[in-house]
């Protein structure tokens, strides 16, 4: 890394302060799992909404809000309803897919600053929203409306790639407003299913172990990151994730926070570790390149000043997790 690299002015901490809320993590909806039971019910009150889903992506009012709608607002073909939960005003709320209306893209530019390439789509029989990819515009939501439109992703993803059973091959049933699937052959009984992944900030003094994916855009550098294996704790896969990638040995671990990540259905553990080595000994097959970096220079990537570093996409964890080393706060 070339030593010269200066950051102009001091706004990447002001942004690093700003970044340490975790998008998608908001905790805030009330998932009312005591009324799943009667899920039908409560579709049928007049009061119900429903937040509709169309082929991974989610729904946004010409407000830039996510878009809450009422029955009558859809097509009458339209009945894939699932509960997730009750709003603050008492309202039950849905999700409804309406993968199967024809849509058409509407715009290549994604709603905030980002060096991927996004698609937005409309579809004519539900006039006046717009559907995102949810990681264009989760920072641009509520913490309320990320987490439901989160929870509606990860739930509808689950649902399409899971209507057969694992244990006899029979094509299962919705049950428990559709937190539950079961199988009529076998009678087992399927749920939503979560994949715990550890990413890591990773220092050794005033330093910070990024790595890249090939398949990221170009100089783009994050925090790395894996899978959690069967009957492994936290603390032992930060561990082994930074040396199978970077070579590098961990001492100390500690947990940070976490954000769900439903792309298709991840829970990010975010931690910060102290390596006890410095040479990088890259896996190709995990990562193309890894690289110390200074915090100033961090600083720099974070400002979009960085003549070699981008940073990772806005509301992403590893965000999250510069911005509070950056800042040097850590509640």
């Amino acid at each position: 890394m070339k030593s010269g690299v200066v950051c102009k002015g001091n706004g990447a901490y002001g942004e690093a302060m700003k970044q340490n809320l975790v998008p998608l993590a908001g905790g805030e909806l009330n998932r009312a799992a005591h009324l799943r039971a009667n899920a039908a019910d409560l579709c049928g009150r007049e009061d119900a909404v429903f937040v509709p889903y169309w082929r991974g992506r989610v729904p946004l009012d010409a407000a830039g809000k996510l878009a809450f709608l009422t029955q009558d607002a859809f097509p009458e073909i339209i009945r894939n309803d699932l509960f997730l939960g009750v709003l603050p005003n008492g309202q039950p709320v849905f999700s409804r897919d309406v993968s199967e209306l024809d849509a058409e893209e509407t715009k290549s530019e994604p709603v905030q600053s980002s060096p991927w390439s996004h698609v937005s789509v409309e579809c004519a029989e539900l006039p006046d929203i717009t559907f995102y990819d949810l990681r264009v515009v989760m920072t641009e939501l509520t913490p309320l409306e990320a987490e439901i439109a989160g929870t509606a992703r990860g739930l509808c993803e689950w649902h399409r790639t899971h209507g057969f059973c694992a244990a006899c091959g029979a094509r299962t049933e919705m049950s428990q407003g559709g937190w539950q699937r079961d199988c009529p052959s076998c009678s087992a009984s399927h749920y939503p299913r979560t994949d715990p992944v550890v990413i890591m900030l990773v220092t050794h003094g005033n330093s910070v172990l990024l790595g890249r994916n090939p398949a990221w855009p170009d100089r783009m550098y994050s925090l790395l990151a894996g899978f959690v294996e069967p009957g492994e704790p936290i603390e032992a896969a930060v561990r082994r994730e930074v040396f199978e990638e970077a070579g590098v040995r961990v001492g100390q671990v500690d947990y940070v926070t976490s954000q769900p990540w439903p792309f298709p259905a991840s829970l990010m553990l975010g931690c910060r570790a102290v390596a006890v080595s410095t040479e990088i000994t890259v896996d190709p097959v995990e990562i193309e390149d890894a690289r110390w970096v200074r915090r100033e220079e961090l600083a720099c990537a974070m400002a979009g000043q960085h003549p070699e570093i981008s940073p990772p996409r806005k509301g992403a964890i590893a965000q999250v997790l510069m911005s509070k080393w950056l800042a040097d706060s850590w509640e």
